[in-house]
């Protein structure tokens, strides 16, 4: 699916993904047309879907992050009633779902301990069709990777 071509720009491109064209030709070892062009070709397969601005929320005064494992009532709206309702709180950053014994998991920020209760109490447990909810507390980010192993 990509050459050796397309891994070399994709390589670059997650390094820093706001080098110009010219930066990102040379380092890839082609001409900036060729490098114009394969980029396209990446955006129009969905393989490069965004170039995007990751902020670091601790650095605007978020301290805490805590991932909620929930487990939903067995309804036949549980799932699609309970992610509206959660997409609609700013401070959870991360929703996943999954087969298994836990449907869902929240990833949640707050600024600090009282403002995370806060949010608890009053948006997540008025979450539908809650059953089970566990709260992992975030103690250390040991690895995230963020770039791909092209």
């Amino acid at each position: 699916m990509l050459d050796d071509i397309d891994r070399r720009l994709l390589r670059y491109l997650q390094d820093d993904p706001e080098q110009p064209l010219s930066a990102l030709a040379e380092g890839a070892r082609i001409p900036q047309a060729t490098a114009a062009r394969r980029l396209e070709k990446l955006r129009s397969q969905g393989i490069l879907k965004a170039t995007r601005a990751v902020i670091d929320w601790r650095a605007l005064g978020y301290a805490v992050e805590v991932s909620l494992r929930i487990t939903l009532e067995k309804s036949p709206r549980a799932f699609e009633d309970f992610l509206t309702q959660a997409r609609t709180i700013p401070e959870v950053i991360e929703i996943q779902t999954f087969l298994g014994r836990v449907d869902a998991r929240l990833s949640v920020i707050a600024r600090d301990m009282a403002h995370y209760q806060e949010l608890y109490r009053d948006q997540i447990l008025t979450l539908p069709h809650i059953a089970d909810i566990e709260a992992l507390m975030q103690v250390a980010e040991v690895s995230r990777r963020e770039g791909l192993p092209l």
